[in-house]
């Protein structure tokens, strides 16, 4: 599980360790208690994060004109194409 600094509360961080996932969520840099992160897979999450704000720059992607889903998914499809063609 991956997500921001904002989402590293003590009761987030035990309830993703019961159902026995790890996680990479760096702590706060005001936290009295810091615990470990795995900063190489953080780096991943925002990578992904990053295609997917290309990826809204696409006006129909991002208002989702399209009322099927079908024919949403081609155009995300086409958007992911023309963005790793850059």
């Amino acid at each position: 599980m991956m997500g921001d600094k904002a989402y590293g509360t003590k009761a987030i961080r035990d309830y993703i360790t019961e159902h026995g996932a790890t996680f990479a969520i760096p702590p706060k840099d005001n936290n009295p208690d810091p615990w470990e992160c795995d900063w190489w897979q953080y780096k991943e999450r925002h990578l992904v994060e990053c295609f997917f704000n290309k990826l809204k720059n696409f006006r129909r992607v991002s208002t989702r004109y399209d009322k099927l889903i079908s024919r949403f998914k081609t155009f995300v499809y086409l958007a992911c194409v023309m963005i790793l063609l850059k």
